[in-house]
């Protein structure tokens, strides 16, 4: 009994031994495995697409109105009234303000004095001229019948029919009546250059009238086109005159103005490539929020020259701005598509590694093992690089995780949770 006993005693102990050597053995197994799978990194990755994509550049641009008109007082005087609201719409030919019209209504009476004066100079020097035309045609006849007298008693004198005194007479007769007639004719000229007097005197009273009255008008401003009118800068019963500064200054801000500089290298590429005829793209404003301003923009003008000191030539365009939303002053980003690439491949700026001027990415095979590729980049659209060689259409890209992979290493490739947008 005791020898039995002794037996299954030893018996379950090696039962116990050889289930615990299976079970350890069983946990080791897991482990390993578990290890083997935690080994494989997670990562995130997008596929190459080749797609026509267009090429957009980006400059700072600064708005301004397209036509900037400063109101100037053109006399002298005290600003009585303001007649507008700072920074509303305001209508072509709309009062504005309205500086003392007394002094220079006192002008225009006093104007109106002279000219009256000048017209009745005129009027009597028209009246002696009369008068001495009258009195030259008398003489004249007079000259005439003296002139007749001496030419009908020469030959009776000659003929003893009349005596030699009446001959002399008649000659004495015409000498003086010829006399008269010179007189006459000197009064008449005289009474003529007194009516040129006149006439310049009531013209140049009619001038200084003209000009009262004109100077008059410029006692109220008006606004010379339609758009947003912008601070008072003079307060009401300050003086202003023509040497003062704009008392304020309206703007046409629909359309409104776009100014940006373009690199001289750069324009002359762009420049280049256009074909004569093409149209230029419109534009699009990226405001200061990061919007997009609803309106698309069109090419206005190039400027005339480059600027030595910056090396860079203006660029002028023109965007709707209905409501007025947009003000001059503002800053924004100018986007226009300057090319169209074909058959572009684009991927996003988080799959290229850059070192030293070159350029790579890590490429999922396969076999979902990994493999560091160089390429060769071009431009930058948006959020991503164009490649021009290194990769092909279908390529998996690393995105997320690239930090923790190495060249031959397997991984869990995921979809990305980005998107590569073409164009963007």
């Amino acid at each position: 009994m005791t020898k039995k006993r002794n037996w299954r005693i030893a018996g379950i102990t090696a039962a116990l031994v050889l289930g615990g050597v299976s079970f350890l053995l069983v946990i080791r197994g897991r482990t390993t495995a578990g290890e083997a799978a935690a080994s494989v990194p997670d990562v995130e990755v997008v596929s190459v697409e080749q797609n026509d994509i267009p090429v957009y550049r980006e400059w700072i641009g600064t708005l301004d109105g397209l036509v900037n008109a400063a109101i100037r007082s053109q006399v002298t005087g005290y600003l009585l009234t303001q007649n507008f609201s700072e920074g509303s719409f305001v209508k072509k030919g709309q009062l504005l303000f309205e500086t003392d019209p007394r002094p220079l209504q006192a002008a225009v009476d006093q104007a109106k004095g002279q000219l009256a004066q000048a017209n009745g100079q005129l009027a009597q020097a028209q009246a002696q001229y009369q008068q001495s035309g009258a009195q030259l045609a008398s003489a004249e006849a007079n000259q005439r019948k003296a002139q007749f007298d001496e030419n009908r008693y020469t030959p009776l004198a000659k003929q003893h029919a009349v005596t030699q005194q009446d001959l002399d007479n008649a000659e004495q007769n015409n000498i003086s009546a010829q006399a008269q007639v010179k007189v006459a004719a000197a009064q008449v000229e005289a009474a003529k250059a007194q009516i040129q007097f006149a006439s310049a005197a009531v013209e140049a009273a009619k001038a200084a009238l003209e000009a009262a009255n004109v100077n008059l008008g410029f006692t109220k401003l008006y606004s010379p086109i339609d758009g947003i009118a912008g601070n008072a800068q003079i307060q009401i019963g300050n003086l202003v005159s023509p040497a003062t500064s704009a008392v304020t200054t309206v703007s046409t801000v629909d359309p409104i103005k776009v100014t940006f500089a373009v690199s001289e290298q750069e324009y002359l590429r762009l420049t280049k490539e256009r074909k004569p005829g093409d149209p230029v793209a419109p534009f699009e404003l990226i405001l200061a929020d990061g919007s997009v301003h609803p309106q698309k923009g069109q090419f206005a003008f190039t400027g005339r020259q480059v600027n030595q000191s910056t090396g860079a030539i203006e660029v002028t365009g023109l965007f709707p701005n209905p409501g007025n939303i947009l003000r001059p002053g503002q800053y924004g980003k100018v986007r226009v598509a300057v090319e169209s690439l074909h058959d572009a491949l684009l991927v996003p700026q988080q799959a290229v590694s850059e070192l030293q001027g070159s350029y790579e990415v890590a490429i999922v095979g396969q076999n979902d093992t990994v493999n560091i590729q160089p390429i060769s980049v071009g431009d930058q659209v948006g959020g991503s690089w164009v490649v021009r060689d290194g990769l092909k259409a279908g390529d998996r890209l690393i995105v997320e995780g690239v930090q923790k992979v190495s060249p031959g290493m397997h991984v869990n490739p995921k979809p990305a949770r980005l998107a590569v947008k073409s164009g963007e």
